[in-house]
């Protein structure tokens, strides 16, 4: 009985000597260590260029920071973000937002691009059935985004020149172009404002969702 008793007594000593050694370091040091590491571990190879961890990005940190403290961004703080990525949106140069459906197809299909192994005048892929379902003829697609499936249809788009559907047409458009514009802490990829897709390309995507003849709206 007297052994059992030295040794419950023991535990929690044990436990204070071990509380004792451990350091509480600020968040800003493990933050720092945290980027230190990071850039030791990365090289410049091809494309991928040391610019991919050492450029800021003000609303990355904003949101990540938010989520390691496990609650979600400042309501005032989010608006700003917002309003800030807003301005980065560039709407078509020659004013027409609608391209090839059927290159769109193509487009989101692809995953292709900006690995090392990729030559920097490629066009790249949009990636877009990773997270969205969008034609029914594609039954391989992720599911971290909403279905895109008669994405047109569903927002009574039956002519995308029709001023009656500008709203949503310039909506689309600036969600592809800076999703951030519109959500603060968005995980879709910012395709336009990052270089992903060209302007050519985000045309093509649009008429993929848009175009009453693509199978996305049928």
């Amino acid at each position: 009985m007297m052994k059992k008793s030295l040794i419950a007594l023991a535990v929690p000593a044990a436990l204070l000597v071990l509380q004792g050694c451990t350091v509480q370091r600020p968040s800003a040091e493990y933050d720092k260590m945290t980027a230190d590491i990071v850039k030791a571990s990365f090289s410049a190879r091809g494309i991928a260029t040391m610019d991919r961890i050492t450029a800021p990005d003000m609303a990355n940190e904003l949101c990540s920071a938010a989520d390691v403290a496990g609650k979600p961004i400042d309501e005032k703080l989010a608006k700003q973000i917002e309003e800030n990525e807003m301005k980065t949106v560039k709407w078509p140069s020659d004013g027409k937002f609608l391209g090839d459906w059927k290159a769109g197809e193509r487009i989101a299909q692809s995953g292709r691009g900006l690995t090392w192994s990729d030559q920097a005048s490629a066009e790249n892929g949009g990636n877009c059935y990773n997270c969205h379902q969008i034609s029914k003829e594609e039954i391989s697609y992720g599911n971290l985004g909403p279905s895109l499936y008669n994405y047109g249809k569903l927002r009574g788009v039956t002519n995308p020149n029709d001023p009656a559907s500008k709203a949503i047409v310039e909506y689309t458009w600036g969600k592809l172009w800076n999703a951030r514009a519109y959500n603060a802490c968005s995980q879709m990829p910012r395709v336009g404002h990052k270089g992903i897709l060209t302007e050519k390309q985000i045309k093509d995507v649009m008429a993929l969702l848009l175009d009453p003849a693509s199978p996305v709206n049928k």
